[in-house]
């Protein structure tokens, strides 16, 4: 549409089926290309992503030329698909319904990024649910204990 201008940052957070620790981190590059592929194929600009074995971070440069969910959607169906197709892991590969996804002013755009390139770091500290619970608590976002993720 003529004269629409946006700024929208948004962290996308989604984790494997079960929390299972699968994702091939030998493969984690070529991952994060094919990601970078869907995210850019859709219009959206990646400002930083990493996957870790049990999930996922992606930082974008969001466009409202397509639903947030239609977006996360696509990454998770077609991350599923790629991964699948390469046999990188046992059985069959997938994620676990739902994500996150919490926005951020044009400010906070380095540190977001930092954070998510450290991501092995901080998980030395920190789990992965105790992180999630952590952001849905410091954005204030109503959530039922039994439904943010399934823990196994």
């Amino acid at each position: 549409m003529a004269n629409t201008y946006t700024q929208l940052y948004i962290q996308i957070v989604f984790p494997v089926k079960n929390r299972e620790s699968v994702i091939p981190q030998k493969h984690k590059e070529e991952l994060h290309k094919y990601t970078t592929g869907i995210i850019q194929n859709r219009n959206h600009k990646l400002l930083a992503i990493n996957y870790m074995p049990f999930h996922a971070h992606i930082f974008i440069g969001y466009k409202p030329v397509q639903a947030l969910p239609d977006l996360v959607c696509d990454i998770k169906a077609n991350t599923s698909k790629f991964i699948n197709d390469k046999n990188w892991v046992i059985g069959r590969f997938s994620w676990q319904e739902g994500y996150g996804a919490f926005s951020y002013s044009r400010s906070h755009i380095d540190h977001v990024i930092q954070y998510k390139i450290k991501q092995e770091e901080h998980h030395k500290k920190s789990s992965y649910k105790d992180e999630y619970l952590k952001l849905l608590k410091k954005y204030e976002v109503n959530y039922d204990d039994k439904y943010p993720f399934n823990w196994i």
